[in-house]
């Protein structure tokens, strides 16, 4: 089976969030299971691309807004990848350093999609399932079976999956001819309430639809941004498939970003030393448990809560620290780095984004803080699971599928509201678990062997693409 994944992220090649680890990942344990996976996506002017080898294998050129764009597919090469990786370059639209952003950013998911298509029948490429990720990519399946420049393709399979059903790329029907032509009978296929919406014309014409927890494809029947009513309606083809982890890349035996390696048999003597490394790097008490964040300051992470949160915690819990890493809203930033001050010793922030910090921080700390207000998956709980630090996570979307309450029976710390009163008395919970040093440390050896490798998530997308 050959498959290709279209997507506007894949780490290591440009990463903001999960999307980057979930196209990163899958194709490479799709490939142990026997599928042909290939990726293709933007080429992005960054210091990965810069400084990895890439063949030129085809040049095309495509037309929208009554503009010739010249168009480069480059093969990237990445030894240790199961699965080829391609980039489509297009010269002033896609080749800038990030990822979005740009007021334009409708122009470079049009011209990537039309690229990619256009490639494919050039090539004379033949695949069995075409994987769109996210809004960016999700008018593929309307093109495909709808345009009259790609009749060639009509009835190829496609899956959508929803990895963030807040952001769906909508835009005015005046925009229109931006699109390949197509019968215009056909026009409700790309609207929904008055505005041309890629996610929902993905969702009417994807063979198969599916989000990244059974739980977050559930909540979002009843809260999607507008989109209940069509989730609902086109519910026998929709379902729920927990994303996975990368375990060979995120194992705390292996990874050579931290202070120490460790496994389960001596976890308290492996993270006391990634603690030290914290605590020493940032002025912390190595004694008293640690708390950490590692997040975008958003919103739908109930970032803007974390300042008042935290100032109350330092005050009612004396003994404990609490560490941000991350980036977002200005104004959550700034009153983040104001709290250094007022808690020195007790709190500190790293602002931005940081590969081999954010290793440290699942491995250093005793902690951490999801209080999503919206989380399609969550991959964070899983990696700090993964490295015997106890989640404390709002039950919502991936967070409800992967952490089981400790009063429960389970190994986590939730909470039902996103406030800053449940933050901060699950916060309370955490450190009576801390105090109760047995228990702690069996919690601790008990979630390093949780299993959240992709293997069994890859076979039910393997399973999905056969049903098509």
């Amino acid at each position: 089976m050959k498959t290709l994944h279209t997507s506007f992220e894949c780490y290591p090649v440009a990463k903001v969030g999960g999307l980057a680890d979930v196209v990163g990942s899958l194709p490479n344990y799709q490939g142990d299971l026997g599928t042909n996976s290939i990726v293709i996506m933007p080429y992005y002017d960054n210091a990965f691309v810069k400084k990895k080898k890439s063949k030129e294998i085809f040049n095309g050129e495509i037309n929208f807004n009554d503009t010739n764009y010249h168009y480069t597919i480059l093969q990237l090469q990445l030894s240790k990848q199961l699965f080829d990786t391609y980039l489509v370059r297009i010269e002033s639209l896609l080749d800038r350093e990030q990822v979005y952003g740009y007021e334009d950013e409708l122009n470079r998911y049009l011209g990537f999609q039309l690229a990619v298509l256009d490639w494919i029948l050039k090539e004379g490429h033949s695949f069995d399932v075409i994987h769109c990720h996210d809004h960016h990519t999700s008018l593929i399946p309307f093109f495909i079976n709808n345009c009259y420049d790609y009749n060639k393709l009509k009835g190829t399979p496609t899956v959508l999956t929803i990895h963030n059903a807040q952001y769906q790329g909508h835009f005015s029907h005046d925009k229109l001819d931006l699109l390949p032509s197509f019968n215009f009978e056909n026009v409700g296929l790309l609207d929904w309430y008055g505005s041309i919406n890629p996610l929902a014309s993905g969702i009417k014409c994807a063979s198969k639809v599916n989000t990244v927890s059974p739980s977050y494809m559930e909540e979002l029947k009843e809260n999607a941004n507008g989109l209940e009513g069509l989730l609902r309606s086109e519910s026998e083809k929709c379902t729920g498939i927990l994303n996975g982890i990368d375990t060979k890349f995120w194992n705390p035996e292996t990874d050579k970003m931290l202070a120490k390696n460790y496994k389960s048999a001596n976890v308290v003597s492996g993270k006391k030393a990634n603690k030290k490394e914290l605590c020493d790097r940032y002025g912390f008490d190595l004694n008293v448990p640690l708390f950490s964040f590692i997040g975008r300051l958003v919103g739908e992470k109930s970032a803007d809560l974390l300042p008042e949160a935290i100032r109350e915690a330092l005050s009612n819990y004396k003994e404990i620290s609490v560490f941000i890493l991350g980036s977002g809203h200005k104004e959550i930033e700034d009153e983040l780095n104001a709290l250094k001050d007022e808690f020195q010793g007790s709190f500190n922030a790293h602002i931005g984004y940081d590969e081999k910090l954010s290793h440290l921080v699942y491995a250093g700390s005793d902690f951490l803080l999801m209080p999503s207000r919206v989380e399609p998956c969550g991959l964070n709980q899983m990696y700090s699971l993964r490295y015997g630090t106890i989640p404390i996570v709002r039950r919502t979307g991936g967070l409800k599928d992967t952490v089981i309450d400790i009063g429960d029976g389970g190994f986590g710390i939730c909470h039902d509201q996103a406030s800053v009163w449940d933050i901060n008395y699950s916060i309370g919970r955490a450190v009576e678990l801390y105090k109760d040093t047995k228990t702690f440390r069996r919690i601790q050896k008990q979630i390093m062997k949780i299993d959240h490798s992709w293997t069994k998530s890859a076979q039910e997308y393997i399973d999905l693409y056969k049903s098509i």
